[in-house]
């Protein structure tokens, strides 16, 4: 750490307890190393079992993940409901490091099944860009070099800054290898510029709902049968650019295989108001719910 107060030349203090985090640059650095250069059968073994270790040792987000997943689908029992748990980690595992294994002699792109692509070709042919709202997933960031490779779209995911930004880095560039851009946006209204240019340019932005940001615009929902919100930003980014919005949401179903669900696409009308607005966040927390509750131990809850 230098004198400035650095770590070194332009890179922020970061504190040691947000390094080590299971979401910081230490971890994430180790599980990148360990997917591009393990061995092959390393590389598909390790991450359930390293899942497992971090549902155990991370004992705030697993319970927030039992809670999460009690509110989607109930309680099935002790046995099952743990065994949820664990799985949901270890899921989260497999999918960080078939991303992080990007630009490595194990990358290729994942096996895909697509359930409903003619809703992103119809929404594509209006030549006006896409705002794919997704949610925490697995394997949605696999929706991305889908979209890049076969439609021919630029990509930008838009997501809030994560606690290290030398972890963030990491993933960012592991992402670029597959063509796909990252936008960090926050409490800042100037941070949704860069989600307008690109889509006025033709490109597709991809948004999550299932997390509303401190600060953040949110609409009131039905979810899961309890009161929800929605980040109100896709639907103000898609009134503004009058590019159809459309839900795609992920689930893994082996090594490097994802079936991709994808919804019947809208439009939002410019001057959109509380009712229209409410009525397409509605649409979106139900595509969501329906999603959650097929691919329970796919939805990576952990706040």
């Amino acid at each position: 750490m230098t004198a400035d107060g650095f770590d070194a030349p332009g890179r922020p203090t970061v504190p040691w307890s947000t390094r080590w985090a299971l979401d910081g640059e230490l971890w994430r650095r180790a599980a990148r190393w360990g997917s591009t250069r393990g061995p092959a059968w390393f590389v598909r073994a390790s991450p359930p079992v390293i899942g497992a270790v971090a549902c155990a040792l991370a004992s705030e987000r697993r319970r927030a993940v039992a809670r999460n997943l009690k509110r989607a689908v109930g309680s099935r029992g002790a046995v099952r409901d743990t065994l949820d748990v664990v799985r949901t980690f270890a899921t989260y595992a497999s999918c960080l490091a078939e991303t992080l294994g990007a630009g490595s002699v194990h990358d290729v792109l994942p096996a895909v099944i697509v359930r409903g692509e003619l809703h992103v070709v119809d929404a594509c042919a209006r030549g006006a860009g896409l705002v794919i709202a997704t949610a925490h997933t697995a394997g949605w960031e696999a929706a991305g070099p889908l979209v890049a490779r076969d439609l021919g779209l630029r990509v930008m995911i838009a997501e809030s800054p994560e606690p290290d930004p030398a972890a963030r880095r990491i993933q960012d560039e592991a992402r670029a290898t597959h063509g796909v851009l990252v936008a960090h946006v926050g409490e800042d209204p100037l941070a949704a510029l860069p989600l307008l240019r690109h889509l006025r340019g033709g490109g597709a932005v991809a948004l999550q709902i299932d997390r509303a940001p401190p600060g953040v615009r949110t609409r009131q929902v039905r979810m899961f049968g309890a009161p929800g919100v929605v980040p109100e930003g896709p639907l103000r980014l898609a009134a503004l650019t009058g590019a159809p919005i459309v839900p795609i949401f992920c689930a893994r179903i082996g090594y490097r295989r994802y079936v991709i669900h994808v919804g019947p696409s809208f439009v939002l009308a410019r001057a959109a108001g509380d009712a229209e607005l409410d009525d397409a966040a509605q649409h979106l927390a139900d595509a969501m719910q329906d999603f959650v509750r097929a691919h329970p131990t796919d939805w990576f809850a952990f706040d």
